[in-house]
C-alpha cells in the first residue's frame, strides 16, 4: 500500500499539461495507455487549483491528435499490407496488436466511413487504433484533424469532468483512495495479460 501511495504522490507531482499532452499522444498511438489514468488525474489537479481545467482538456486533445496523426501517416506510408505484417509480428504483439484488431477497426473505417474518426474516439477498442484505416484508405488530412480534434475533445470533457467530480467528493473517497489506484492496476494488468494471450491463441491458429 505505502509503495503505491508513493507511486501516486510522484505521479500527480509530475503530473502537468506536457505529460498530459505526451502521455494523450503515446494513448492514441498503438501504445496500450488508457486514458482514464491520464485526464481524471489532471483534472483532479485542476480542481486544486494546481492546474486549469480548460487548458487540461486542450493539451491532452492536441496530444491525442499528435498520437492520431503518427498513426494516420503509419497507415497512409505503409499501406495495409505492411500494417498488418507488424500487427502480426512479435513487436506488434508486445504493444497488444493484432491483425484482428486491425481488421475490426478497418470494418468499422468502412461502415462508418470518415465520421469514424470523430465517433470512434469514444469507442473502447477502436479509438486509439483508428487513424490506421484511416490513413490506409487515404483519408483528406484535414478532414481528419478536424473529426480527430472533435471527438477527441469531447471524450477529454467527459474524463475531465469525472475528475472534477472526484475533487468534490473527496472527503468520501480519500479512506479507499489507494484501494481504488491498486483495483485500477490490476485490472490493467489483468487486461494486459489476457490480450497477449488472445494474441498468441490468434497467432498459433
Amino acid at each position: 500500500m505505502k509503495f503505491f501511495q508513493i507511486l501516486l504522490d510522484w505521479y500527480m507531482a509530475n503530473l502537468n499539461y506536457q505529460t498530459v499532452a505526451l502521455l494523450m499522444a503515446i494513448e492514441s498511438t498503438f501504445i496500450p495507455l488508457p486514458s482514464e489514468v491520464v485526464v481524471p488525474f489532471a483534472a483532479y489537479k485542476a480542481a486544486q487549483g494546481d492546474l486549469n481545467i480548460f487548458l487540461v482538456v486542450l493539451f491532452a486533445t492536441i496530444g491525442a491528435l499528435g498520437g492520431a496523426l503518427i498513426n494516420y501517416c503509419l497507415g497512409y506510408y505503409l499501406g495495409r499490407p505492411l500494417v498488418h505484417k507488424f500487427a502480426a509480428s512479435k513487436v506488434g504483439r508486445l504493444f497488444l496488436l493484432s491483425e484482428e484488431k486491425i481488421i475490426h477497426a478497418e470494418q468499422y473505417f468502412i461502415k462508418n466511413g470518415r465520421s469514424s474518426t470523430f465517433i470512434g474516439r469514444l469507442i473502447p477498442g477502436v479509438r486509439h487504433l483508428i487513424s490506421l484505416p484511416a490513413g490506409m484508405a487515404k483519408m483528406n488530412l484535414r478532414d481528419f484533424i478536424v473529426f480527430t480534434f472533435v471527438g477527441a475533445g469531447i471524450w477529454h470533457i467527459c474524463l475531465a469532468v469525472i475528475g472534477y467530480y472526484l475533487y468534490n467528493i473527496r472527503e468520501e473517497i480519500f479512506p479507499y483512495l489507494g484501494w481504488i489506484m491498486i483495483s485500477l492496476g490490476v485490472i490493467f494488468v489483468v487486461y494486459i495479460i489476457i490480450e497477449t494471450r488472445k494474441s498468441k491463441k490468434a497467432k498459433q491458429k
